[in-house]
């Protein structure tokens, strides 16, 4: 038998889904790609995601892999399971990978970005993939708030109370605040997250007008390593995942 890995480049509409990871009787999209291989070779895959994702959160460059034992080409594994997935969900690449590579664990760095829609009337055709937020940002101040998240802190005080892995110390290469008209697209690249961490980010950046806060409470935020102390949870629609990077 010839073992492979086989690693997948993913783009997906997470409204509708309950995140990535298999959740029993609830669509999620591993659980649909997962489905869709049972479909193609017969065989229960079991699929190592990136970046396990939350209910409604979107992805442009999601990466996965599997190991398979198939006849199949390569890189007719995308064609094949697009054929077979709902229009939600495609596969942009199929590749084999080293025999050890794992979409996970070997990922290096990370981006996310978020949209903010901060008009007076909701953007009905947008609505599922930002944050309508119709209450005032301070866009300068959010800006000057970012830059202190850049480099290698403590991210405690930004992560959910579930995140229960034993380091929260993480690197952020790049937080920036950018405006088009009444869009607002706040982008954070770093060599791995906290669980809800971007959002919670993004909660704190937009409550700072709301609460008066200067910028320069982000470092307050950081040392006090409580999440009380930082800003409330940004919805889950206006967030994507942009790419994941590897050696």
């Amino acid at each position: 038998m010839i073992h492979r890995n086989i690693k997948l480049a993913i783009t997906y509409d997470g409204y509708g889904y309950h995140g990535w990871q298999v959740q029993p009787g609830k669509p999620t999209i591993q659980g649909t790609i997962e489905e869709a291989l049972k479909k193609l070779t017969n065989q229960d895959i079991s699929i190592v995601g990136a970046s396990r994702t939350d209910a409604g959160v979107s992805a442009i460059g999601q990466v996965a892999n599997f190991k398979i034992d198939s006849p199949i080409p390569t890189d007719k594994f995308a064609i094949a399971l697009n054929s077979l997935l709902p229009d939600e969900i495609a596969v942009t690449k199929s590749e084999e990978a080293d025999e050890k590579f794992n979409a996970r664990f070997n990922a290096k760095s990370k981006q996310y970005q978020y949209k903010i829609f901060a008009g007076s009337v909701r953007p009905v055709l947008d609505i599922h993939h930002c944050w309508f937020y119709p209450y005032g940002l301070d866009f300068s101040a959010m800006q000057q708030a970012a830059d202190f998240l850049v480099g290698t802190h403590d991210f405690k005080s930004f992560a959910s109370s579930g995140d229960d892995r034993v380091s929260t110390v993480r690197t952020v290469f790049r937080c920036d605040v950018q405006r088009m008209d009444e869009w607002i697209t706040i982008t954070i690249e770093g060599d791995g997250f906290l669980y809800n961490m971007v959002r919670n980010i993004v909660g704190t950046l937009a409550e700072i007008k709301h609460r008066q806060w200067k910028p320069e409470y982000i470092k307050d935020i950081l040392q006090a390593k409580d999440r009380a102390k930082a800003g409330i949870l940004s919805p889950a629609d206006g967030l994507c995942l942009m790419w994941i990077k590897y050696d």
